[in-house]
């Protein structure tokens, strides 16, 4: 990039464009000439191509950014690192923002100042993008007012950040496919993601069993106590289901009608073993990067549904307005702790280090927020 070049950035109706222009300051004091308000200058995480992120991200200077009458500045106090982030840098996920663009897809932050036609917030108020949208990654951002969603303050701020992907796919996938009554079962993969952790909190609280697949590792046994510690009546390992019949691992608990899969291969055909005559297992991830197989005769015998579940098709639906009541539900929970996950706060000037540990780069560490 030559050094001439500003890089300015304009958020025009919750979408971050990027618009590089060869201009010196000149043009920056143009931009204030006719701005009624502008954001402070913020900083951020940019990238200008896809690929690997450690190699195309960096974090830059921006500067400020029109605030319009609809606007809401929003100061920034945190933000996860999660997996589609990535695969958004990578060029890998099917809804991209255009480059280039700033990363980060969550969060939360403190309403900074606003335009002039702003009602329903005020200075200092805590919210989160709803529905989430790229850009999160940033000291300060500026969007409509629609697309921001004000909530309590007493939930702590990593949990806030993080409510609106992995929990409210954890919700949505319970309550919207199977009708699920107390001493029901789930069987799932993936148990200790974060949307694995809820799904088992979420089930225990409603009276549904959950039976949960864990990948084989060492320190197999603390993580099996740890998932029932949180509500999980049985885990077992991808090995230890290596057999033809799983009937004898489900002890008192019934055949599950609903099942979780976000790892594809052989863990989803132990998902699919342990479904009931009519059971359905939903596909929302693919962490193997195996296919989903199902034998013809339990998909023939056994009536199985397959289905799959992508969160931005339910936040860009009718169900939006929906989401941000199941959103102040989480947030409730998590607030009385009847919800909660392993996270680990970052200072946002250590980003490439959290990036580092979000990519597996440095062992295994728990979800990695940013801290503005």
């Amino acid at each position: 990039m030559a050094s001439a070049r500003t890089l300015v950035l304009k958020h025009l109706h919750g979408r971050t464009s990027c618009y590089f222009n060869s201009v010196r300051s000149s043009r920056m004091v143009s931009i204030r000439a006719y701005s009624s308000k502008l954001s402070p200058p913020s900083k951020g995480v940019v990238y200008e191509q896809h690929g690997s992120p450690d190699e195309v991200t960096r974090v830059i200077d921006l500067p400020p950014v029109e605030i319009k009458e609809n606007d809401v500045c929003v100061k920034m106090l945190a933000s996860p690192i999660n997996p589609s982030d990535i695969n958004r840098i990578q060029g890998v996920y099917p809804v991209r923002p255009p480059l280039p663009a700033v990363g980060g897809y969550e969060g939360v932050g403190q309403v900074h100042d606003f335009g002039s036609a702003v009602k329903g917030l005020s200075i200092g108020d805590l919210v989160i993008p709803s529905p989430p949208s790229s850009g999160a990654w940033q000291t300060f951002v500026v969007k409509e007012e629609s697309l921001w969603h004000k909530i309590d303050k007493d939930v702590p701020l990593e949990f806030a950040s993080t409510v609106t992907v992995n929990p409210l796919t954890a919700l949505l996938m319970l309550d919207d496919f199977v009708t699920l009554n107390p001493g029901d079962a789930i069987v799932q993969n993936g148990s200790t993601s974060i949307v694995g952790q809820c799904v088992i909190q979420l089930a225990k609280l409603r009276g549904v069993h959950s039976i949960n697949i864990i990948r084989d590792r060492a320190g197999a046994e603390d993580v099996k106590e740890r998932l029932k510690k949180l509500g999980a009546d049985e885990v077992y390992t991808e090995s230890q289901l290596e057999v033809k019949n799983v009937n004898g691992f489900l002890g008192a608990l019934p055949e599950p009608a609903l099942g979780f899969n976000c790892v594809g291969g052989n863990s989803a055909s132990s998902v699919l073993k342990f479904l009931r005559q009519g059971g359905t297992m939903l596909t929302y991830g693919g962490m193997s990067k195996k296919p989903v197989t199902v034998s013809t005769s339990a998909f023939i015998f056994k009536d199985l549904t397959l289905r799959g579940f992508w969160l931005q098709n339910m936040m860009n639906s009718d169900r939006a307005v929906d989401c941000r009541v199941m959103i102040d539900y989480l947030l409730s929970l998590m607030r009385d702790r009847k919800l909660k996950y392993e996270m680990e706060l970052v200072p946002f000037d250590e980003f490439p280090v959290a990036l580092d540990k979000a990519l597996g780069k440095l062992g295994s560490h728990p979800k990695q927020i940013l801290k503005f």
